[in-house]
């Protein structure tokens, strides 16, 4: 039995469809990482997944529950790492940790796990003074105090610097070992590519994509070459030098649909050689995760465009789902 379903999940808000017929999985022991753009659905799924709303049609189960239904057997088992906001700005770290920790049987030590989350010198250091990259540490640290078998972490290294993601990525790959089940939101797909061992991609309330990062990349690769350049370059005299077509996929990000033969990238390289213009990049048959994002919502808002009876999609972001999980964790119900 999957740790965290979602079965046909859609959501409304009066006539608008945020989530429409989504289905997923995650399981124990993996990390899955939820992508898309904004408006794509995100927050009312998770916040559905959490228990804090119903949803218009489906169902959804968290280790095998409702969590809607049987929230009070949910919640003390799931840990949810909000981006901001949700804690008195007054209160240091381990008055706030002490305070979480006490609805807990069984919760971390408090000082340990400021040791592990890097904040033992900002321990009485009130929240208003943090960092922004502290402040998410924190956040982070009081989603785990309760030792969840679950945990919901929404940009978990937003606003950290490269010492402090680092430090984030091996908590959420401890957890994964420990068979924690963790989904996590991002905007960051360089940081989804590192730490999820599967991304689910939605766009417009749909999935569009799943599997892990490494068969997205490869899937519809085909034979190509794929750079970074200057924009704006003369992709039909480039064409012509390398005979294949070349486009330019965004500003300074280029295509070449070819294969990556040794004269093919011979070729490209002297020709931006006698013009004097840097390679910043080069890939042959393998795409960023960023590539496949982009073609996969791409492709999606191309579909919806042309089906005059799709439904109109909105933000899954309501602000009263928001404002509740923060009353939430301020009651201490987390």
């Amino acid at each position: 039995m999957p740790t965290i379903e979602a079965r046909d999940l859609t959501i409304r808000y009066g006539e608008l469809t945020a989530v429409d017929g989504l289905s997923m999985t995650a399981e124990a022991g993996e990390v899955l990482g939820l992508l898309g753009p904004n408006g794509a659905g995100k927050t009312s799924t998770v916040e559905t997944l959490e228990g804090y709303r119903a949803p218009t049609a489906g169902t959804v189960r968290v280790l095998g529950l409702d969590p809607l239904a049987d929230r009070r057997r949910v919640t003390p088992r799931i840990g949810v790492m909000l981006q901001q906001g949700g804690i008195y700005p007054g209160i240091t770290p381990r008055e706030a940790l002490r305070l979480f920790a006490a609805y807990y049987d069984g919760a971390h030590q408090v000082d340990r796990l400021l040791e592990r989350v890097g904040l033992v010198e900002q321990a009485a250091t009130p929240l208003r003074r943090l960092s922004g990259g502290e402040a998410q540490r924190l956040s982070l640290a009081l989603a785990l105090v309760g030792r969840p078998e679950v945990a919901f972490l929404d940009e978990p290294t937003a606003g950290i610097d490269v010492g402090g993601r680092q430090l984030v990525r091996e908590i959420i790959r401890e957890l994964r070992d420990d068979g924690v089940c963790v989904l996590v939101t991002t905007h960051d797909l360089d940081e989804a590519e590192k730490l999820a061992d599967r991304v689910v991609i939605i766009d417009r309330g749909h999935v569009v994509g799943v599997g892990t990062p490494a068969e997205l990349m490869t899937a519809g690769a085909g034979d190509e070459i794929r750079f970074g350049a200057p924009p704006g370059l003369d992709v039909a005299d480039l064409g012509a030098r390398l005979g294949a077509g070349v486009s330019e996929e965004s500003p300074g990000e280029y295509r070449v649909a070819a294969e990556a033969a040794p004269a093919t990238v011979a070729a490209l390289t002297a020709w931006l050689a006698e013009r004097d213009l840097p390679l910043a990049d080069l890939r042959a048959g393998r795409q960023r995760l960023e590539d496949v994002f982009l073609r996969l919502t791409a492709s999606a808002a191309a579909d919806e465009a042309s089906d005059p009876a799709a439904p109109a999609a909105r933000p899954g972001a309501a602000r009263g789902g928001l404002a509740r999980r923060r009353r939430a964790r301020r009651d201490g119900r987390r």
